[in-house]
């Protein structure tokens, strides 16, 4: 059997919101006999729909551990998808699930400046380490520019300090 793709699912929950949408109209505007055939008729449909979407959903359970053979990524079977449990606990206490997303992102964007400084501070610590290790054992110049070079530093491009003593040595 063909794997159950989200598409399907999708269709699914649109037709039962759609059933869902008739038969609230209908209840609304409720004129009495003649109606009531008409929302019986509404809420067995409803009822077939459900049922289908139920079956649907329960074919993609039985499908998560089989592989996926499906090969169109626009419409992926509905076992491929995975949410975080938070978004469906955000989903379950009423909130938008973009606030989610959008916490995810700022938080992913401080973490990221977090490490962005850690790494300048340590590029600066490995070039002042370098330029002080060179002043007091110049015979390991060589070993120390292949080190820092190896760390991403500019190896002997990392500059001695300057005189300022004003004696000129």
């Amino acid at each position: 059997m063909a794997p159950v793709t989200l598409k399907t699912v999708d269709d699914d929950l649109k037709n039962v919101i759609q059933h869902l949408f008739e038969i609230q109209s209908d209840v609304h505007g409720y004129l009495g006999p003649e109606t009531q055939q008409a929302l019986v008729r509404k809420i067995k449909n409803l009822t077939v729909a459900l049922s289908t979407l139920s079956t649907h959903t329960q074919l993609s359970q039985t499908q998560e551990n089989e592989p996926d053979t499906n090969t169109d990524p626009s419409n992926p079977s509905l076992a491929s998808i995975q949410l975080p449990p938070e978004i469906i606990d955000y989903v379950d206490s009423a909130r938008n699930p973009d606030i989610y997303t959008r916490e995810f992102v700022e938080l992913v964007q401080r973490g990221n400046q977090d490490l962005r400084g850690k790494r300048e501070a340590f590029a600066s610590f490995r070039d002042v380490l370098a330029r002080e290790i060179r002043s007091a054992m110049p015979e390991c110049r060589g070993e120390i520019d292949r080190v820092v070079a190896a760390t991403g530093g500019a190896g002997d491009g990392v500059t001695e300090p300057a005189d300022t003593s004003g004696d000129g040595n």
